[in-house]
């Protein structure tokens, strides 16, 4: 009797066929961003509807985690915020450790111009913002309008198909990479209030001990994760924001394999023929142990060849694209929309400021640095990528969701009513930056083919 090529359980062949197109949707580039639209709609709707009153008591409600005399208590907004979002910034930095070492930004010739535009991204914004809202409370609001979203720009970008050439897609992520790394920066430099220098002391320990398994060979993760919560209680505790221990923390993570792929490849040669004297006809492998120690080794020999760096931005990826992020537009984008709000939001200059910062500066900043430094010959244009291109690129980079919600409830702590406008304020640049990044690359931008296209 042939031995069958798989072994599937009764219903798996139909799963499967369910399955396999439910994955392939969760990993387009365009579901996070449809997810974080549908989320902020629902936070949108639930705070004009009866529901309000609830959901800001829910949003307030304090949990504790108590382990004798150490307590910890924050409401769900402070966990979501602070202790989810972690997460998001763990990923942030594997991202940028990777692009550093391996990626766009390794070569300084080929990282010059994204870094460039992402500076003038973030410079033009901010000056634009603080002229409007010079010389009062809402000047702490400057740091809203230099965030991109990569999320919400890249779907975009995928939505356009073939009207893309892939090396623009590549330029947007190296900017968004360098932009995320100045507003972590920007978090931790000047939205700290108060410094307290034990508990920063005891983070540079904790740092160190990161480094020092780095340093050992240690790749697995669980060391790496308990100093990591370690570090994260340091930093809420030293008045610098807790989430930035998530970049500290992804950058000491290992990038390196321990096996390269020449050595992989011999190894895994000798093993499968090993596994292969190993079997016997017809007898399974439960019953096997000879050829189920051989696949054992197999599986070990497969995780020294992929570096922690690369297995935790992969397993992560899902987690924090449809939970993290989803919960933190759930908690934060909700707006009240009353009359009064509304008269607010148009006569205050905070909102007009965040709008003109995201829409008129990123266009500005990106696009126009970008050609001063072709112009100039400081940089290079991508193949297949022209100036229209980049001017597409530098509206979508006007889409500022995910960060600029973040930086605008740091920069008014406790004021409801500024912070519902810096959100209104966000929320429609993110808009019309995203329809213009849009339209303008669907009908101003020359169309690619072939092996251009992603």
């Amino acid at each position: 009797m042939p031995v069958p090529d798989e072994h599937l359980a009764p219903w798996e062949g139909a799963f499967d066929r369910l399955l396999t197109p439910f994955e392939e949707f969760l990993h387009r580039q365009t579901t996070m961003g449809v997810l974080l639209m549908v989320c902020a709609l629902a936070a949108l709707g639930i705070a004009n509807s009866p529901l309000a009153d609830e959901y800001r008591h829910l949003l307030h409600t304090v949990v504790a985690i108590d382990l004798g005399p150490w307590r910890i208590a924050h409401s769900v907004h402070h966990w979501i915020n602070d202790g989810l979002m972690t997460l998001f910034f763990f990923v942030v930095g594997l991202e940028i450790k990777r692009e550093v070492l391996v990626g766009e930004l390794s070569r300084l010739q080929q990282a010059l111009l994204p870094v460039l535009a992402a500076l003038g991204g973030m410079v033009v914004p901010a000056l634009l913002y603080a002229g409007l809202n010079h010389g009062g409370e809402n000047l702490r609001g400057w740091g809203i309008p230099m965030a991109t979203d990569i999320a919400f720009a890249v779907g975009v970008m995928a939505l356009l198909g073939e009207r893309v050439p892939k090396a623009l897609i590549t330029f947007l992520v190296a900017l968004a990479i360098v932009d995320d790394l100045g507003a972590v920066t920007v978090i931790a430099l000047f939205y700290t209030d108060t410094l307290h220098v034990d508990a920063l002391l005891a983070a540079a320990g904790i740092l160190l001990g990161l480094v020092v398994l780095n340093r050992l060979g240690v790749r697995r993760p669980l060391p790496y994760f308990l100093l990591a919560a370690l570090l994260w209680m340091a930093f809420e505790g030293s008045g610098i924001h807790a989430t930035v221990a998530g970049v500290f923390a992804a950058w000491t993570i290992p990038a390196r394999p321990r096996l390269p792929p020449e050595t992989f490849t011999r190894r895994m040669q000798g093993l499968l023929e090993r596994f292969r004297r190993q079997g016997t006809p017809a007898t399974p492998l439960l019953l096997n142990p000879e050829q189920t120690g051989t696949l054992w080794k197999m599986t070990q020999t497969v995780e020294l060849a992929i570096s922690p760096l690369q297995r935790l931005e992969s397993s992560l990826h899902l987690p924090v694209a449809y939970v993290v992020v989803p919960l933190f537009a759930l908690a934060n984008a909700a707006i009240v929309l009353t009359p009064q709000h509304l008269q607010q939001a148009v006569t205050d200059p905070l909102a007009p400021g965040i709008l003109l910062g995201l829409v008129l500066g990123k266009l500005i900043g990106i696009g126009g640095t970008t050609a001063l430094a072709v112009r100039l010959g400081i940089g290079r244009l991508p193949p297949k990528v022209g100036l229209r291109h980049i001017l597409g690129a530098a509206w979508l980079g006007g889409i500022g969701f995910t960060m600029s919600i973040f930086i605008a409830d740091l920069a008014f702590p406790g004021d409801e009513a500024r912070i519902n406008a810096a959100r209104m304020g966000i929320l429609a640049a993110s808009l019309v930056s995203g329809l213009c990044g849009y339209a303008w690359l669907r009908w101003a931008a020359p169309p690619v083919s072939g092996d251009d296209a992603p």
